[in-house]
């Protein structure tokens, strides 16, 4: 099992984190992760991407350039980041901040409104989540009790209540299914 992911969107969306704890929720089920960031010039509001490979065999490059899954934030993320999915691979929208529908059919699509979403469990920061639990559902490649299990190990200062609410965002965002 291999499972090569970009995650990209404007920086303060939870990009990065949300990549950190994919590589945490891999090791923790023993599988071998990669984790590679990329940020804009500035930090808040620029561009942040990040590469996570999740594997059942050695890694050899955190270097993901023809990725299995990509989760879009933002709309340019959609127009830098659609063409590189894999043929046959995932793509997942957060459809609450991008309008424009993909343009391939030769990838699956799955339209996400992790703002909103968000937004209904009263904390827009949780958007991430929302998009992770997608992710896990859709791929297979991580679990959600994975993911939620490595919440407190990623964020050590985060109190119960808010580890309750992103476990709540990432069981939302896993009712989102694949046609």
């Amino acid at each position: 099992m291999y499972q090569g992911i970009k995650l990209s969107g404007f920086g303060g969306q939870g990009v990065i984190s949300a990549g950190v704890l994919l590589a945490q929720a891999g090791m923790m089920e023993g599988k071998e992760v990669s984790f590679f960031p990329s940020y804009g010039a500035e930090m808040r509001g620029g561009t942040a991407n990040c590469s996570v490979v999740i594997s059942s065999d050695e890694v050899t490059t955190p270097i993901v350039s023809e990725p299995d899954t990509v989760i879009v934030f933002n709309e340019p993320s959609l127009t830098k980041f659609e063409p590189l999915v894999k043929k046959g691979g995932l793509l997942i929208i957060n459809s609450s901040l991008i309008t424009s529908k993909a343009a391939r059919k030769d990838i699956k699509t799955l339209y996400v409104p992790c703002n909103q979403i968000a937004g209904e469990l009263g904390n827009g920061k949780v958007m991430n989540m929302v998009a992770l639990g997608a992710f896990a559902a859709a791929t297979g490649a991580i679990t959600v009790d994975a993911i939620a299990n490595a919440l407190p190990k990623v964020y050590k200062k985060l109190k119960p209540e808010v580890i309750e609410l992103n476990v709540k965002a990432l069981k939302r965002g896993a009712q989102f299914k694949l046609n």
